[in-house]
């Protein structure tokens, strides 16, 4: 609601507003940003809860917006309503195929930056496991039976030592030694050399084995560090391929307009009364303003030209007590009432001739506002 209230009240849209319905035509001295800020004042968008309710925490359910327009004419006022909600049905419209087309190449986006992300961890892993292919701990108790037999062969392999040692020592201890027994000396000779060739072999062999089974420990933590995060990657690709599906899903049912959407459930019509009363307190506020005015110029008259009318305003503003108060004298003479403003001096009705002709002004200015408002209601 928001975000299509901010897209219908911006500049160009309320500027086209006016120009399509002849907003504000009356007031030709009245600015561009002047008739912006009345369009803006004059309509109202609220939203109405829905009735199922919510619960704490979650955003807030509508389920129905109603638009209102202030106008001089009631008319105007129907068509800038009826206008504006159609303007939302538009604007939600394209609002629901903008998003789920935006959410497609977002997740779609998402599904191809994690399929890298994969792919990448992998083929590390798989060179990880080739550099520690011996320490990899699915070898380890390969490596371990392959130990135990080096050792078995380590322990063949000096017992056959010593028995050939023994042999020539014992051919050694002869004084005389027959050919047979020279050439036998050289066969162990030679033999010696072999099983010491052989010791020395598998002795290499069994501390490359322990060297990898030392490491075997470092290898299976950071091989569960990569399973650790191949899971989770594989978890993420699996929720983005579900959202893109949906995604599509979305899109698919806005395309067709099947989607959720807003319908248009009442047009304005025109009114048949205007709202608020505002010509009425109009006129009572025109006609106290004329009222007070015309108090207060006479005030002002009074003052200009100061009068004594009774003793006791005598005796107040000169400390004197009159002797005798001598009453006007009316004469037989009618005076019309371009007559009245002669003497300014004389009051009328307990004012003088100015306060009455301010008053009269007034009740004249009050009677004239009165009668405009009446011809306008009707």
């Amino acid at each position: 609601l928001q975000s299509i209230e901010q897209r219908l009240t911006t500049r160009e849209n309320l500027t086209a507003m006016i120009e399509r319905h002849g907003l504000y035509a009356d007031l030709p001295g009245l600015s561009l940003e002047k008739k912006l800020v009345l369009l803006r004042s004059s309509v109202t968008f609220q939203g109405v809860d829905s009735a199922a309710g919510q619960n704490f925490g979650q955003t807030r359910n509508l389920s129905a917006i109603i638009i209102s327009a202030r106008m001089g004419d009631r008319e105007l006022a129907a068509r800038v309503a009826n206008d504006f909600a159609q303007g939302v049905l538009d604007r939600s419209a394209s609002g629901s195929r903008e998003r789920a087309a935006q959410n497609v190449a977002f997740f779609a986006e998402d599904v191809t930056r994690i399929g890298n992300q994969i792919a990448t961890l992998e083929a590390e892993i798989a060179s990880y496991k080739n550099a520690h292919a011996a320490a990899l701990p699915t070898q380890s108790q390969t490596l371990r039976d392959e130990l135990s037999g080096l050792d078995s062969d380590l322990r063949r392999l000096s017992q056959d030592r010593i028995a050939a040692e023994g042999e020539a020592a014992t051919l050694r201890a002869k004084e005389t030694l027959r050919e047979t027994d020279r050439r036998q000396l050289d066969e162990i000779t030679r033999r010696l050399d072999v099983i010491d060739t052989q010791i020395a072999t598998a002795q290499t062999r069994r501390d490359e084995l322990q060297a990898a089974l030392a490491g075997t420990p470092e290898v299976e933590r950071v091989m569960a560090g990569y399973d650790l995060m191949l899971s989770q990657l594989q978890d993420q690709y699996e929720i983005a391929n579900r959202r893109k599906a949906e995604a599509d899903t979305d899109l698919r049912l806005a395309e067709r307009q099947q989607a959720e959407r807003l319908t248009l459930l009442d047009r304005a019509i025109t009114p048949e009364y205007p709202v608020g009363g505002g010509g009425k307190k109009i006129a009572i506020a025109g006609a106290l303003a004329s009222l007070m005015a015309g108090l207060g110029l006479a005030f002002l008259l009074d003052l200009m030209h100061p009068v004594v009318r009774t003793a006791a305003q005598m005796e107040r503003q000169l400390d004197l007590r009159p002797v005798v108060s001598i009453p006007e004298i009316r004469t037989q003479k009618r005076r019309g009432l371009l007559d009245l403003g002669k003497d300014r001096g004389k009051p009328l009705l307990g004012l003088t001739r100015n306060a009455m002709i301010v008053v009269a002004t007034a009740v004249m200015a009050l009677v004239a506002g009165v009668m405009a408002w009446t011809a306008k209601t009707r």
